[in-house]
């Protein structure tokens, strides 16, 4: 059974909405495979793009995007490259992305980041 970390849910949904007031659609939330999990797919301008969320309340740990490392991220990429394979309907280009979220002390947006092709795809 999978543990659902609410800061990290928050996170998640604040990413959605604001994606899709940039124009993106949003296919799928949270696709998993044993190994990895993509926590938004999306499509915006004809690319199929997965997104990478990463939730934080403070920088004592680092910022969102100092915890995306190469280590996390190739499983993602490779999860990715499943998902367009077994998906011939959509968009032939792809990228992986990823959004930083930070929130302050009551849990509201703070800073919000986007950053677009982190994999060099």
């Amino acid at each position: 059974m999978r543990i659902v970390n609410p800061i990290g849910k928050k996170g998640e949904d604040i990413a959605v909405e604001f994606l899709k007031k940039k124009g993106y659609s949003i296919l799928e939330r949270n696709y998993r495979k044993q190994y990895a999990e993509i926590d938004i797919v999306a499509i915006s301008n004809n690319i199929l793009v997965c997104v990478e969320v990463k939730t934080r309340t403070s920088n004592r740990f680092g910022t969102p995007f100092e915890s995306i490392t190469s280590w996390k991220l190739r499983p993602v990429t490779k999860l990715a490259e499943y998902y367009q394979m077994t998906h011939k309907e959509l968009p032939d280009e792809m990228r992986i992305d990823a959004i930083g979220v930070t929130l302050n002390a009551i849990n509201e947006v703070e800073k919000i980041e986007h950053l677009e092709n982190i994999s060099g795809f």
